[in-house]
Order: structure tokens, then C-alpha cells, then sequence
């Protein structure tokens, strides 16, 4: 081709043209690369033919735009061959088709397998000459936890903000966060770690991705459109997505149990109208998991995800159920019905043996709540006043799991419930209740005895909606969140001392760190659209950072594994806590000395650049005087001279530095 541009014509190619253009150069193609085959459909005859088009478009309109009709190859009685060829717009969307709907389960008997149509015939001319592949080069796995190998023990949080477009993970160091990672849409709705802190999960359009790593690379891509929730099991070997609304039952692949290891498929669920998420519970070890549906509890094996005995538990009337988090046991709960009241029970499974039950009458609702180590279990019952079951009232069902016969005991406290939470490791607990003849809320901390259950202390009239403890236990946080006043009360509940009284307005959310050395409490963008922000403090209630974020919605512990020390090593530990804390100190005192020097060096540097500054700007402004004078008609200097100053002061910011 020639061009020119004013100038002697050039020559010029059209390769040379298309890379100037930022072009490509059309490729030739097979015609077939957008078109699959899905197997497994029903054989139908022409009657029903039509239904069976509808049917099959819309499962694969999901996937993208399909170009022309589908052929469904039929018999000399026009009986569909159980196969049907469609043609996408183009090879991606093809391609997104075979990952999505293979595996899809129409109904019991007809479960899709789809396949490019290239694919045949690049197996159709596979050599006969068997060719010995070529070994590949041995590429070493990266450590996905090397995190855990910080020699300060700082741990790791990731926070979302610009409204979710920027997502990064700091290290919780002193004073300031350090930044280990921070990109531009990250994700596309949340981020999430996995329950042992290995990897950081993203959502987008299109599926989940799974990064890790000392530099968050991709590790995953789970391809499943439209995902909207995600959960971990706690081994960290499978993951579960849902698509759409949990209460979405028309589609079969609504929801996806995934191998975390392989990337690959397991098996596809509908929701069948469930409320609530996750809709299939883990039991402690990822071993199993189950989901409830009317009068039923399903349970399934990994990772064949096949049921468990091979049928479902039948209890009519079921409500809820939760699984023990260190056994397999499953609590759960029926109502009242007719002349039959509501029972709440023990199962062992796989052998299904009810281990424990009792009875309740006049119940209108029941939350089951396990021990973090599984030792107890509470049930709090929420029973009518009277019979017109307009004003209810609480108590609790306590079950003491490891004792002989489950003894259970009972606290009434006939006041509307507002919190509850266990000790994670140790036997106390903490409920919130709205006495009827007081103002405000109380706070009764109980403790389960050798003997019997006892209250260790109620705290009345506190301003607190929400109970914290730590992942440690024995210290806890007493937090008025969202439409309260924002107040913040540290207890350590060793002797019940109020450590300290502190406030974050506004504050919407609290989270521990894994270690329980530190809290933070923030202001989510997603709840609150001014002060958006988070404040990191000490275990006592000492302000350590505060930190303003724009647009900021949410910060995420990074988890850590169960330590590998045996008990009787950490009993050690624990004991020798006091030699421990003394070299802590020192080098506490040393980190804190060096931030401080960091800190005053930034300053200084800071001064001299400024005062660079300001003396070059003085000798331009000498340079240029006489020249200024002129453009003004001044004859002398003095002229320029006369002005009035005026000294004027700004607060710029405040900076807290805690020593």
C-alpha cells in the first residue's frame, strides 16, 4: 500500500500497516471452533421435540449468545439420538460452555457431557505410533504460608476500600501498616481467606479465583458464572459457590462443591429455597458435609460427594441442625406439632445414633449454639409468655457433651436475649438481656463448674450491643455497634476487671486478630458513608493506629493454621510466659525506639527539602525583582516594599504517635 502525508509517497506493507493500526491479521479458521456437543439428553420423539429446544437453550443461553438453531441428529422415526451440536459466536464463549455445563444434571438420569466439536476430530487422528511424551522440568511449589516465617510473629489483614476497587494486605506492624500487596479490582464483590489463611479467594462475573503466595499469585480459577457466595471447608480442600440467590431451586448447577487441590468440579446442587449460608455445613474435618430440606438432613461423604449410607436422615419437622466442631455429632431441633412438643437433639453419625434428647413445651423458637472445643453445647429457647404467644422470653439449655449421660443444665432468665457467645478456649460464656424492670441492657457472664453451672458477675446498664471474645479466650470485648453510641468496654474475665472504656462512633463491625493480641473495630463504607476507617488496639483497650480509609468496606484477618506443637509443649510455653515477656519487652522497647528515630529522620528530611525549596524559590524571586519592578512601573526597590504581613496558621493534621 501507499501512503503519504504532504511528502513523496511510501511504501509501506500490510503487516507494517496493521502494527501501526495496533491490528491483528485474521486468522483462518475450521468453522467448527464455536460449536459443542452436549451428550446425555433425553431421546424424545417429534411430539416433544420443541420442549426439548427450550429446555437446552436455556441452560446454554447462561454461557453466552447462541448463533443459530441446534441440530438434533434423530433416527429413521425421528427419535432424538440423545446428542445435539450448537454453534456459539465465537470460540471463547464455546469454550466457557464446555467448562460450565459439562457435568450438568438435567434430572436423575440424564447428566450433560459437552465437548468441542474440534475435539473429535483431534481425536479421531490420534497416530497409532505411540510417541513417548517428553518429561517436563521439575518446577518447585512456591511456600504458600511463608507469611507464618515472620520472625516478629506480625500477622496479616487484607481491607477493601474505594467503594471495592482497590483491595491490599498489609502486615500488622508498629505504629503503621506495612503494605505487602495492593492491586486495582482485585475482586469484583468480596475477598475472603480460606479458614487456615492459605489463600485469598476473589469474586467476579465470571467464577472465583484463589491467590497465594509471598506475591498473591493465582493458584485457582473455579469457573462458575454469576457467583455470589463462597465457603471454605475447614481442611481447606474443598470450596462451595452459589450462583445467584440462595433461594434460586430451577438451577441444577445453582450450587458447586469444588476440589480447592485440582480446580476440579465435584458435583452440582440446586438451593432448593434455602434463607440462609451456607446452605451445606462442614463437620470439623471437612470429612463430610451436610444440607437440610423438608423432614430431611442430607449428609455426604468427600469426595464423592455421595450420600452418606447412601440415603438421607428423615426428621420430620426439622428446623436447624449444626455440627460439633470437633466431633461428628449433629445438634438439631424440631417444633411443637399437635400434641407432640419440641425436641431438641443429639445424633452420632455415621452409625445415627441419638445420643442425647429432651423435650420443650411452649417454644417459639430455638438457636443452637456449640463450644468452640465442643465441649458444651447451649440451647437458648425462646418460650410464650402466655397463650395469645405474642411477648416470649429466654433461657438456656446448657448440654455438658463430654460428661457421662450428657447431663443438661438449665439458666432462666425470662428476658428478652440479645447476644450470646462461648469462651472460645474455656468454659465461661456471655449473654446480653434486656431485663423487664430495668432501663438498658445487662451483661451476665457465666461459668461452666466441675460441679454445676454458676454466674460469675452481671454488669447492668451498659450501652453495648455485641459480645467479642477473644480467639484466646479470657479477654473480651463489650462493643455498641451500627445505631449505638459507638462505646467499647475491655474486660479480662480472670477477675472481671473493666481494663478500659473507649469509643468509636459509628463503628460497624469488630474483628480479633488470629493471635488475640489485638482488636479493631470500623466503619464500613457499606453501612456508614462518612468516617470511614479503622482503629487497631491492644488487647487492654490501648489506641494503636488509626487509620482513615476513603470508601473503606471491610478488614479481614488472615487466619492462622492450628499450631503443630503438642499440648504438654504449649502447656510449657504458657508457663514460662514471664521469662518470654522480658526479652519481648526489650525488643518491643527497641522496635518502638527505631520507630520513633524513623519517624524524627522523616521530619528532618522533610524541613530540608522544604528549605531547599524555599531558597530556591528567594533567589528566583531576587533574580526576577527588577524585572517585576518594571512590569509594575516602580522606579525604586522600596516601592515593592511596602506591604503589611500577615502571619496566618493552618491545622494540617494530627499526627498520634504512641511510644
Amino acid at each position: 500500500m501507499v501512503i503519504g502525508n504532504g511528502g513523496p509517497p511510501m511504501e509501506v506493507s500490510d503487516e507494517e500497516l496493521m502494527k501501526r493500526g495496533g491490528l491483528r491479521k485474521p486468522q483462518e479458521t475450521s468453522g467448527i471452533s464455536s460449536a459443542i456437543v452436549v451428550d446425555n439428553i433425553p431421546e424424545v420423539g417429534k411430539d416433544r421435540l420443541a420442549r426439548l429446544e427450550n429446555v437446552i437453550m436455556k441452560v446454554m443461553l447462561r454461557f453466552g449468545e447462541i448463533a443459530s438453531k441446534p441440530y438434533f441428529p434423530t433416527d429413521e422415526n425421528g427419535v432424538t439420538k440423545g446428542y445435539v451440536f450448537l454453534e456459539f459466536n465465537n470460540e471463547k464463549e464455546a469454550r466457557s460452555a464446555v467448562q460450565a455445563a459439562n457435568g450438568y444434571r438435567l434430572d436423575k438420569s440424564h447428566v450433560f457431557t459437552v465437548n468441542l466439536l474440534t475435539d473429535y476430530q483431534k481425536y479421531t487422528d490420534i497416530s497409532e505410533k505411540f510417541t513417548p511424551p517428553e518429561p517436563e522440568e521439575y518446577k518447585s511449589e512456591e511456600n504458600l504460608r511463608g507469611w507464618l516465617q515472620n520472625s516478629d510473629a506480625y500477622d496479616q489483614y487484607a481491607i477493601l476500600y474505594k467503594q471495592g476497587e482497590y483491595c491490599g494486605v498489609y502486615t500488622n506492624s508498629p505504629n503503621e501498616p506495612t503494605l505487602v500487596n495492593e492491586r486495582e479490582h482485585w475482586t469484583e464483590k468480596y475477598v475472603r481467606w480460606s479458614p487456615q489463611g492459605t489463600f485469598l479467594a476473589s469474586l467476579h462475573a465470571r467464577g472465583v479465583i484463589l491467590w497465594g503466595g509471598s506475591e498473591f499469585n493465582r493458584k485457582r480459577r473455579l469457573f462458575h458464572p454469576n457467583v455470589q457466595m463462597i465457603d471454605f471447608s475447614p481442611c481447606e480442600r474443598y470450596i462451595v459457590t452459589l450462583n445467584g440467590a440462595p433461594d434460586d431451586d430451577v438451577d441444577p448447577q445453582a450450587i458447586i462443591v469444588w476440589d480447592v487441590r485440582t480446580g476440579e468440579k465435584l458435583r452440582a446442587y440446586n438451593a432448593l429455597q434455602h434463607k440462609e449460608w451456607p446452605i451445606f455445613k462442614w463437620n470439623h474435618d471437612g470429612s463430610l458435609f451436610a444440607r437440610m430440606t423438608e423432614n430431611v438432613i442430607s449428609v455426604y461423604e468427600t469426595p464423592t460427594c455421595t450420600l452418606l449410607g447412601k440415603e438421607s436422615i428423615v426428621v420430620k419437622g426439622v428446623r436447624h441442625f449444626s455440627w460439633s466442631p470437633t466431633d461428628n455429632i449433629i445438634a438439631y431441633w424440631t417444633p411443637e406439632e399437635s400434641q407432640v412438643p419440641t425436641r431438641v437433639a443429639l445424633m452420632e453419625l455415621p452409625s445415627r445414633t441419638e445420643i442425647r434428647s429432651m423435650n420443650l413445651f411452649s417454644v417459639a423458637d430455638c438457636k443452637i449454639v456449640w463450644h468452640g472445643q465442643g465441649d458444651y453445647l447451649a440451647v437458648k429457647v425462646d418460650r410464650f409468655v402466655n397463650n395469645r404467644k405474642k411477648a416470649t422470653v429466654a433461657n438456656f439449655e446448657v448440654f455438658r457433651i463430654r460428661e457421662k449421660q450428657i447431663p443438661v443444665e438449665k439458666i432462666e432468665l425470662k428476658d428478652a436475649v440479645q447476644g450470646f457467645a462461648w469462651e472460645p478456649h474455656g468454659n465461661k460464656f456471655a449473654i446480653i438481656h434486656e431485663p423487664q424492670a430495668a432501663h438498658g441492657v445487662s451483661v451476665s457472664f457465666y461459668e461452666m463448674g466441675v460441679d454445676k453451672l454458676k454466674l460469675i458477675k452481671t454488669l447492668e446498664k451498659k450501652p453495648v450491643s455485641h459480645i467479642f471474645w477473644s480467639p484466646q479466650g479470657q479477654f473480651v470485648v463489650l462493643a455498641g455497634l451500627k445505631q449505638s453510641n459507638g462505646v467499647f468496654e475491655f474486660y479480662d474475665t480472670s477477675d472481671m476487671t473493666l481494663m478500659n472504656v473507649t469509643e468509636h462512633l459509628m463503628a460497624t463491625d469488630v474483628e480479633w486478630d488470629p493471635t488475640g493480641r489485638y482488636v479493631v473495630s470500623q466503619v464500613s463504607w457499606w453501612m456508614q458513608k462518612v468516617d470511614t476507617g479503622y482503629i487497631v488496639w491492644s488487647l487492654q483497650g490501648r489506641l494503636l493506629q488509626r487509620q482513615s480509609v476513603d470508601r473503606f468496606c471491610q478488614l479481614l484477618w488472615r487466619p492462622r493454621p492450628k499450631t503443630l506443637l503438642p499440648d504438654d509443649e504449649v502447656k510449657r510455653i504458657k508457663r514460662d510466659r514471664k521469662e518470654y515477656s522480658k526479652i519481648f519487652e526489650v525488643k518491643d522497647r527497641m522496635t518502638h525506639s527505631k520507630a520513633s528515630k524513623a519517624l524524627v529522620e522523616r521530619r528532618r528530611r522533610l524541613m530540608s527539602d522544604f528549605s531547599d525549596y524555599r531558597r530556591r524559590v528567594e533567589g528566583e524571586m531576587a533574580d526576577s525583582e527588577s524585572y517585576r519592578r518594571e512590569l509594575r512601573g516602580e522606579e525604586d526597590a522600596s516601592a515593592s516594599k511596602e506591604f503589611d504581613e500577615e502571619l496566618m496558621e493552618f491545622l494540617v493534621k494530627v499526627e498520634e504517635v504512641v511510644l
